[in-house]
This record gives C-alpha cells, sequence and structure tokens, in this order.
C-alpha cells in the first residue's frame, strides 16, 4: 500500500498550466505586496499608487475613500485586474496577476471577480436575464439555477426579468448589475461609486443589498465611495492620500469617517 499523501483536491486555474490547492478558500480574497502603479515618464511621472501592502479577508465589506487623485480607482483597477501594476504583487484568491498573460486574465476576471460600476454597464438591447446571465454566456457556463432564484428573490427583481434596461429605474438597473456580479459566485466584487447615480433611497437601498450580500451571501465586497453614508455600511474603511493607505478604521460610523475626511482635506 503506497504511504503517500491524499493529492488535495483542486478547482480549475485560469493559467491553464496548473491547479490551485481547494485550501485557497483559507487565503485572503485579494491582496497587495508593495504595489506601485505610475504614469508618465521623468520629471513628469506620477505615483498613483505608491507601495500599497494589504489584505481583503473573505467575506468582509471594505470601503476606500480619500481625496481627489489619492489613487483610490487606481487601486481598485489594480486589485481588479483592469490595470497592470508597475512593480509589486497583486493576488486574487491566492492567484498572482503577474502571472497571467492577457487571456488568462480576462478569464480570471471573468469567472472570479464581479463588478457593480456607477454606470450600471449594462447592455441595452438585452433583457434584465440576459444581462445577469452574460458572464456565464460569456464563459459558456450553465447557471447554477438555485443560485440564481436566490439572487433574484432577494434582490427583488423576479418580476422584472423581462424588462430591458430603458424599462427600469435606476435602482434596479443596479440591481441587476448587482445580480450580475453575483451569478458567478465570484471570490470578490468591486464597486466603484455604485451609488453615484442613485437617488438617496434607491443608494440606501442597495447598500442594504451589498450588506446582506456580506451577511448572507458571505460575498467580498470592495467598494470605492465618496459617500461617508456608504462607507459607514462596510466592515472596514482604507483612506488614501498620495498613493497610500494612511488610516485603516473597523466598525465605521458617519461622524467617524467624516472626522477622518477633515483630517485628510484639512
Amino acid at each position: 500500500m503506497s504511504s503517500d499523501p491524499t493529492p488535495e483536491p483542486t478547482r480549475p486555474d485560469p493559467r491553464g498550466d496548473h491547479a490551485e490547492p481547494a485550501r485557497a478558500i483559507d487565503r485572503p480574497a485579494a491582496e497587495t505586496v508593495d504595489l506601485v502603479r505610475t504614469y508618465g515618464d521623468g520629471d513628469a511621472v506620477v505615483r498613483a499608487v505608491d507601495g500599497i501592502s494589504l489584505q481583503v479577508p473573505r467575506g468582509s465589506f471594505v470601503a476606500v475613500m480619500g481625496p481627489s487623485g489619492s489613487g483610490k480607482s487606481t487601486l481598485l483597477h489594480c486589485l481588479a485586474g483592469l490595470d497592470r501594476p508597475t512593480s509589486g504583487t497583486v493576488r486574487i484568491g491566492g492567484t498572482d496577476l503577474d502571472l497571467l498573460k492577457d487571456k488568462a486574465l480576462t478569464v480570471l476576471r471573468r469567472d472570479r471577480v464581479g463588478f457593480v460600476f456607477q454606470a450600471f454597464n449594462l447592455v441595452p438591447t438585452l433583457t434584465a436575464q440576459e444581462n445577469i446571465l452574460l458572464p456565464l454566456k460569456l464563459g459558456r457556463r450553465a447557471p447554477d439555477a438555485e443560485w440564481f432564484d436566490r439572487i433574484i428573490d432577494q434582490l427583488g427583481l423576479r418580476d422584472r426579468l423581462a424588462h430591458r434596461p430603458p424599462e427600469l429605474s435606476g435602482g434596479q438597473q443596479q440591481r441587476v448589475a448587482v445580480a450580475r456580479a453575483l451569478v458567478t459566485r465570484p471570490d470578490i466584487v468591486f464597486g466603484d461609486e455604485p451609488t453615484g447615480n442613485l437617488d438617496r433611497a434607491s443608494g440606501t437601498e442597495l447598500l442594504a443589498l451589498l450588506r446582506r450580500s456580506v451577511d448572507e451571501f458571505g460575498q467580498t465586497i470592495v467598494m470605492v465611495t465618496h459617500d461617508p453614508a456608504a462607507a459607514a455600511a462596510a466592515d472596514r474603511v482604507w483612506f488614501l492620500a498620495d498613493g497610500r493607505v494612511v488610516d485603516d478604521v473597523s466598525a465605521p460610523t458617519v461622524d467617524r469617517v467624516l472626522e477622518r475626511i477633515r483630517d485628510l482635506e484639512g
């Protein structure tokens, strides 16, 4: 009888050449090590992100705040694999994005990363259901009917699935965008000012839905926002200034967020 240990179960890896151990579920949903992103050359170089190292725990809701030009969106785009860093490391669920070629990176973004953006980014000619299922269709994957039904019912979209985006309110379109971000059961969901185009009531509703996706679905969310009320819905807030994380506030409240913003802008 062989004494070799039982091989670890694996799941498909977008790099194609390797398989990722199932124990990667214990790793952070995302992390950076000495992340730097610069633009320009010589004397005109701008360090939009300047040596950031951080970890996003699985099942957490993190908000990112800071003055304009502090590097918030650049950090988000690097974390999400939308932008390549100048130096340093970005990992999603233990996968080093620096090692992925463009095609493999596209597959990872489609299958393991969700996006909720300010402009909704829905396809106007598709129904709500077709928009939600689009990432799965592009990946030639069959939807998990039970998971789809759970998302749809939690987001209150059952009676809107046959409607196209122009027939939906802004809040309904953003709920469709959230459902699309969740349908692949991604490692992490990124939001870039997801409440920015919504009125106060719709924005509050969306934040409650994001909060529920963390608490009930075990989802991980990183959200860039300028809104202290939105940041207060998160578990923690990272404050950026000049491309660096200058503060990390757990269990934020609107008052604590406002106080920290005043300190940064003062």
